[in-house]
């Protein structure tokens, strides 16, 4: 597949990892590697969260965009138990299987948090990461979260969902966009995963809490990116993590929303390379 933001090839690949057979989205070339996770929205895949971003950082890393096991087209065994542990060892296992020992990662949303838990449970598998619109210490409740996981597919929720909730400026939102994150929703078992995840006792999906000692052993150097006006994971969330992390900075779009990637696509996408490029390593790349 390509993509409309330039003519960066992004490959679509797949590999079993540990069983459970992985899609994945691949382009560049670089001699470091940088992995994105996506975020657990309703119709999220790896090509929905990163189109936009990939073809930028592309140009001087290879660039790895998975999809975690039930989303997109990634699909475990029957008795999978979805929650944090699985995910976090899903990533740590497509590392493996595509012989990655060491890499940067960019979280968007959960896929911050799982970054996070790599950071704390295996920081010799991180340089550095980015978290983006991430959950954290100080996460409460809030409408917008409700909205994301009570959604009942049908392109007119979608569209509601989009732009009340995930955008500042819901002119961003076309027909195209709402129809694709519609369609993936209701794609083969998707949206029965999907309510499995988070509904289901037998699974722990909800179990994204920290604690602020953890937090505090995280040795990776560390940006978090927020929406001012982020209605599902509020900006305090960053402001208390970057107090916590031992070396994080903090950037807060104005105007701006849950889809900094998005919403902020080009200026973004320079922010998180300017930060990649550790002067330590640049020549490396």
């Amino acid at each position: 597949m390509t993509t409309t933001a330039a003519a960066t090839e992004l490959a679509e690949k797949f590999v079993d990892v540990g069983g459970i057979r992985t899609r994945y989205l691949e382009a560049g070339a670089g001699a470091r590697t940088v992995v994105l996770l996506h975020g657990s929205g309703p119709g999220v895949s790896a090509w929905a969260n990163w189109r936009l971003t990939m073809p930028a950082l592309a140009r001087q890393y290879r660039v790895l965009a998975p999809e975690m096991v039930g989303y997109g087209a990634s699909r475990g065994p029957a008795d999978i138990r979805y929650g944090v542990a699985t995910w976090l060892d899903h990533m740590i296992g497509f590392l493996d299987a595509l012989d990655v020992p060491r890499a940067s990662f960019v979280g968007n949303s959960m896929g911050g948090l799982i970054t996070l838990h790599i950071a704390i449970t295996q920081p010799q598998r991180i340089d550095r990461m980015v978290l983006m619109g991430a959950p954290g210490v100080g996460m409460r409740p809030t409408e917008g979260l409700a909205a994301v996981r009570s959604y009942e597919p049908s392109p007119e929720n979608m569209r509601e969902l989009l732009t009340t909730h995930f955008a500042y400026d819901p002119s961003i939102i076309g027909d195209d966009l709402v129809q694709a994150r519609y369609r993936a929703s209701i794609e083969g078992d998707a949206h029965e995963i999907y309510r499995t995840m988070f509904f289901d006792p037998r699974h722990s999906g909800n179990d994204l809490a920290l604690e602020a000692d953890a937090v505090r052993t995280v040795t990776a150097p560390t940006l978090l990116v927020h929406g001012m006006h982020d209605k599902v994971i509020p900006v305090d969330v960053s402001w208390t993590m970057a107090g916590l992390i031992p070396d994080a900075d903090l950037h807060v779009f104005a105007r701006c929303g849950h889809w900094t990637q998005i919403e902020r696509a080009d200026e973004f996408s320079r922010l998180v390379a300017g930060f990649l490029a550790d002067p330590a390593t640049e020549g490396e790349s």
